[in-house]
């Protein structure tokens, strides 16, 4: 009779449902454990990453684990070692650009000093700004006598130089209408191409030089005067650095639409 009753107890205890916990547990525990090693992972710190391996060792492995967790750090690229290189090479691109600078303010010192040619140095790279009186007459885009010498000396410093030069023409906003040069746009582009030619007489490649117009769009003065209007009436120069001014290191993935 006992034991008919201690049998019948047993086939009525009901089910237990919630075992399914122990499984998502243990579930939770080693996905938190696998990101735990991702971090460790990609931190370049090896004091944490071994601190990280420890810890884990001994919470999962225990003193008499027979598979400990390999402590040794994966040969990764290390972002630190890339950042230096770069500060290196825009260290030395600097110095560079300043060598070239002090060059072009020695070659040009005499037109510096008159106030027809300016010389400066930004992250963009050097730029010889040179007065269209310099070069030009009133009107015209073919180079004066005068003018080539000290284009030439200009294009001796960059023959052997192995950056992008960019020539630009400017022009003050006073109209312009004849028969070669219906407009500013045409007078500037013109006289940019002018010094661009010379540069590739003088050996500069052709490859490393541009052309650009841009009229009267962009005044460094005023043109309410004579005064700004001489000074809007240039040539620019411009040595592109090397180093770009905006620079992506890691390439970021478009949000899906």
């Amino acid at each position: 009779m006992q034991n008919r009753r201690a049998r019948k107890k047993f086939d009525e205890e009901p089910e237990n449902h919630e075992r399914w916990l122990i499984s998502y547990a243990d579930f939770i525990t080693l996905l938190f454990a696998f990101f735990v090693v991702m971090y460790a992972i990609s931190s370049v710190n090896i004091g944490k990453y071994r601190i990280f391996s420890d810890a884990l060792g001994d919470a999962f492995g225990g003193a008499g684990s027979a598979q400990p967790i390999n402590t040794e750090v994966p040969s990764l690229p290390l972002p630190n070692v890339a950042l230096k290189r770069r500060a290196e090479a825009i260290r030395k691109e600097k110095e560079h650009m300043t060598k070239l600078a002090q060059d072009l303010l020695s070659t040009l010192a005499p037109l510096v000093k008159e106030g027809k040619v300016r010389v400066t140095q930004t992250s963009r790279g050097v730029s010889v700004e040179i007065n269209a009186s310099v070069l030009f007459d009133p009107g015209d885009a073919r180079l004066t006598p005068e003018s080539t010498e000290a284009l030439r000396a200009v294009a001796t410093l960059l023959r052997n130089d192995s950056h992008n030069v960019q020539v630009e023409g400017h022009t003050d906003n006073q109209p312009i209408r004849n028969v070669l040069f219906p407009s500013n746009w045409e007078l500037s582009a013109v006289r940019a191409s002018s010094v661009v030619r010379l540069f590739i007489d003088a050996g500069v490649a052709a490859e490393r030089l541009t052309a650009v117009g841009y009229s009267a769009n962009v005044p460094v003065a005023s043109n309410d005067d004579p005064i700004g209007r001489a000074r809007n009436r240039r040539v620019a120069v411009t040595i592109l650095s090397g180093i770009p001014e905006t620079v992506t290191e890691i390439p970021t993935a478009l949000p899906n639409p």
